[in-house]
């Protein structure tokens, strides 16, 4: 091993354990005291209530961990958008829980709450996964209620997804285990079946105060809307529990009834480990953005038996394409190669670059990837498409485009793990959120943006200084420096991949060393959704 070695070593362990850190604060939610205060009433934590209902905590992932992370400060903040949302297994059986954390303004809605819940029944509804619904929540967040409340990604898509799942056969359980107002009434009850805890749960358009300034009838929550009225008198719900436990425990016993359903049939055989020792990612992965590695060695420390066969291996090189496994599943995997590569005609190509070759490539291996039924794994570390005119007079925007027609209209499965860089276009072309992944992760190096942040301070400086002395403003060169530094931190705190988690533009950071059972449990995840389409490329100029 060489002094860089140790050196990526070191940075990128660092980086896992600033996440590990990071997480664990995150995990507190509304902190020790609201967490004691919780438990005073007999309830369970939102993570408490998941982990008891998981069979295997470490067969489990978590879907926007940081979202909300460093947002609404001046509303007290929001960690994990105030929701819990896993994908894990209940008596065998693979779903995705939702479970509000009402250590976090009670459980009520920010935005970004009504995002990831949304974000939750998408995966669901994609994935045809049953969803587990652990309510405990004040409704909607009053002070924000006009970014929560009336759009079509709102609030509201929530009781629409419950109606659309339904009909779609998709099984959804609610447990009712604190509060459960206005709106957010509608939500287990449009499930399949509802639960609700005693002297805990409560079900009610509107509580006891709301009902004596409306109509002046005098009553307390428990009478008006608690689990003897909503199991006994209404017929709300389905099933009293008289704790957390034993709530958690009926949605166990009704999961193992379950019966199975068809699969879409993904090649799979006995997995493998890597050959190659995955722990030497955080080695080859380079402390520095802009140095090259060999997205090779990436590769073969996370498929099985470190067995890669590659796709034109000697055609688009910026493009690894190629046919592997990941714990068992057959997948395609389309890579950006992050070192520079020489053409046979002799010219030298960045690394990280999208070339009109590359494209071409890439656009061919993933229609072959749908013929197959191969689900895809795009591995981003990319700057975008070469720019200059030797590019543009080569057709480059035709190439690029020809590759984001065959990414958007894929039927396979999409997963898309970032690495490194993922700017501008290239971002599209190698399937960002945008793109429909069924899941999309970042690792702690990950950067997103239009641009890296050196370069947009750049552009942007340029503009501003201009700006200043078109204004008769005096700049020198320490002045643009200054501007220039102004910009840049700004700018590099937008590309973090934190920032971009915070708001779900991915749905997790993970630890390298994850990336595999993130794939694999994805695609087990896909399995149970038959693909019900053709691929079929539309129009595209050759």
């Amino acid at each position: 091993m060489d002094i860089n070695f140790n050196k990526n070593e070191d940075h990128n362990k660092l980086l896992v354990s600033d996440l590990k850190h990071k997480l664990a604060k995150i995990k507190l939610g509304g902190g020790e005291k609201r967490i004691e205060k919780h438990h005073s009433k007999g309830k369970m934590t939102a993570r408490e209530r998941i982990d008891f209902l998981l069979d295997d905590e470490s067969r489990a992932i978590e879907i926007g961990a940081f979202a909300g992370d460093g947002m609404y400060k001046e509303h007290g903040g929001c960690p994990s958008g105030g929701v819990v949302v896993k994908i894990g297994y209940v008596s065998g059986k693979q779903c995705i829980v939702v479970a509000n954390d009402a250590t976090v303004k009670a459980g009520a809605w920010f935005p970004i709450t009504g995002k990831k819940n949304l974000r939750a029944q998408e995966i669901a509804i994609e994935n045809r996964l049953p969803i587990i619904y652990l309510v405990d929540s004040a409704g909607v967040y009053l002070p924000m209620q006009d970014e929560i409340f009336p759009d079509k990604e709102h609030f509201g898509r929530i009781f629409r997804n419950n109606a659309v799942m339904s009909s779609m056969g998709i099984t959804q359980i609610a447990a009712v285990m604190g509060s459960c107002v206005a709106g957010g009434a509608y939500l287990p009850i449009m499930s399949d079946e509802a639960l609700i805890v005693e002297k805990t749960g409560s079900i009610f358009l509107a509580g006891s105060y709301l009902v004596k300034a409306a109509i002046g009838e005098s009553i307390d929550n428990e009478t008006l809307g608690g689990a003897t009225t909503h199991s006994e008198i209404s017929g709300v719900t389905d099933y009293k529990a008289k704790d957390d436990k034993d709530a958690l425990t009926r949605i166990r016993n009704i999961m193992d009834k379950m019966g199975d359903f068809d699969k879409a049939g993904f090649n799979h055989s006995k997995p493998k480990k890597p050959k190659l020792d995955p722990e030497e990612i955080y080695g080859i992965l380079p402390k520095k953005r802009s140095d090259q590695y060999d997205m090779h060695e990436i590769i073969n420390r996370l498929v099985d038996d470190s067995e890669f066969e590659e796709y034109k291996e000697g055609y688009g090189q910026t493009i690894i394409t190629g046919y592997a496994r990941i714990d068992g599943w057959a997948v395609g995997i389309v890579a950006n190669q992050r070192k520079i590569v020489k053409t046979k005609k002799g010219e030298m190509q960045f690394g990280g670059v999208i070339y009109s070759d590359s494209a071409d490539k890439a656009t061919r291996f993933i229609a072959n990837c749908n013929q197959k039924k191969i689900p895809l794994v795009f591995l981003q570390d990319v700057t975008g498409f070469m720019v200059g005119s030797k590019s543009e007079h080569g057709g480059i925007i035709k190439d690029g485009a020809k590759m984001v027609n065959a990414v958007s209209n894929s039927v396979v499965p999409k997963f898309t793990i970032i690495l490194g860089n993922s700017y501008g276009a290239g971002n599209y072309a190698m399937c960002g959120k945008a793109y429909d992944p069924r899941l999309i992760a970042a690792w702690p190096s990950a950067e997103l943006a239009v641009m890296g942040g050196t370069q947009a301070a750049k552009v942007l400086a340029q503009i501003e200084t201009a700006a200043m002395e078109k204004k008769g403003e005096k700049v020198d060169e320490e002045k643009e420096k200054e501007v220039f530094e102004k910009l840049k931190a700004k700018y590099d705190e937008q590309t973090s991949a934190y920032y971009a988690a915070a708001r779900l533009w991915t749905d997790a950071i993970i630890d390298p060393m994850d990336t595999r059972k993130w794939i694999s449990m994805g695609i087990e995840a896909a399995n149970h959704a038959p693909i019900e389409k053709d691929f079929n490329l539309g129009v595209i100029q050759t």
